[in-house]
């Protein structure tokens, strides 16, 4: 079995965890005890493991050799009544993880970018994996379809008719169950998944300066 798909697959799992765990930590800036009354604000992966989210489809994902990473584990929770910020707490709890996924992408980016030619290449190698897995799970949880961060955000960006029907658009396509969800977001990627790539190559070499090559 390939080293590199091992990495890749432990890689992501980390990476999910971290980006729930920022979720918890947001609401517990703001307020909300809730993630860590729960013992959710930490990074064992025993509380947060998802089987079908966390193992199963990151793994097929990752044997199949798509090109393309996603999973998740169990949502971290918080009460939005206990947020000290009642008008923008949900964005920045909704932010936290994106905005963590991306500032490790950015971390282990430099250590490409510097490291090449002064570090084994064995481990720019592996830098770029968790580059390449931080943009993708950035990118992929700011789309606006619930249960992803980008439909909290666009609900607490939204004016207030536009939210309300958001909400609405949002509890129809809950109430159809995940087949129901995956199928409009494999609908929505057909249109712009191409459009998905090209931002996600070109912030991998922006943070690497190096081409992408996975």
């Amino acid at each position: 079995m390939d080293p590199l798909l091992i990495f890749f697959l432990l890689a992501l799992i980390f990476s999910i965890i971290v980006h729930e765990v920022s979720h918890g930590f947001a609401a517990e800036l703001q307020g909300d005890p809730t993630a860590r009354l729960q013992g959710r604000l930490t990074l064992n992966p025993i509380p947060h493991i998802d089987p079908i989210g966390s193992v199963l489809i990151p793994a097929i994902l990752v044997f199949a050799n798509t090109g393309f990473l996603f999973g998740w584990a169990k949502p971290v929770p918080y009460n939005p009544y206990n947020l000290r910020n009642q008008k923008w707490g949900e964005a920045i709890v909704a932010a936290a993880g994106p905005g963590v996924n991306i500032l490790l992408a950015l971390v282990f980016g430099l250590v490409v970018r510097f490291g090449i030619g002064t570090l084994p290449p064995a481990f720019i190698e592996l830098a770029g994996v968790v580059v390449f897995i931080n943009i993708m799970l950035a990118f992929f949880n700011l789309i606006p379809i619930p249960p992803l961060d980008g439909s909290k955000l666009l609900k607490s960006i939204l004016p207030y008719r536009a939210s309300l029907a958001f909400q609405r658009f949002e509890t129809l396509l809950m109430s159809g169950g995940i087949l129901i969800t995956l199928l409009f977001f494999w609908l929505l990627m057909q249109l712009v998944g191409g459009y998905f790539f090209i931002a996600l190559t070109y912030m991998y070499t922006l943070f690497t300066g190096q081409p992408f090559s996975f």
